[in-house]
């Protein structure tokens, strides 16, 4: 089994703030798989965009832009 950096307890709480009375164990690991693999994403592309500017430093600009170009906003 892969070990997860995201926390399951938290995705216990997102589900339950998108309306749900009740999250299996196993549906709040599936959403930290999820959200840890689009978080990794994102973190890639803020690298490419910090390193263009010839940074090495991610900056907050970089996960936004970042984020809506995996998001596809």
């Amino acid at each position: 089994m892969i070990e997860l950096e995201i926390a399951v307890a938290p995705m216990h709480r997102l589900c339950k703030k998108a309306g749900a009375d009740r999250v299996s164990e196993t549906a709040a690991k599936e959403l930290a798989k999820a959200l840890e693999e689009i978080g990794v994403k994102i973190a890639k592309e803020a690298l490419d965009f910090a390193m263009h500017a010839g940074r090495k430093t991610i900056k907050a600009e970089d996960i936004e832009i970042a984020a809506k170009k995996v998001m596809g906003k």
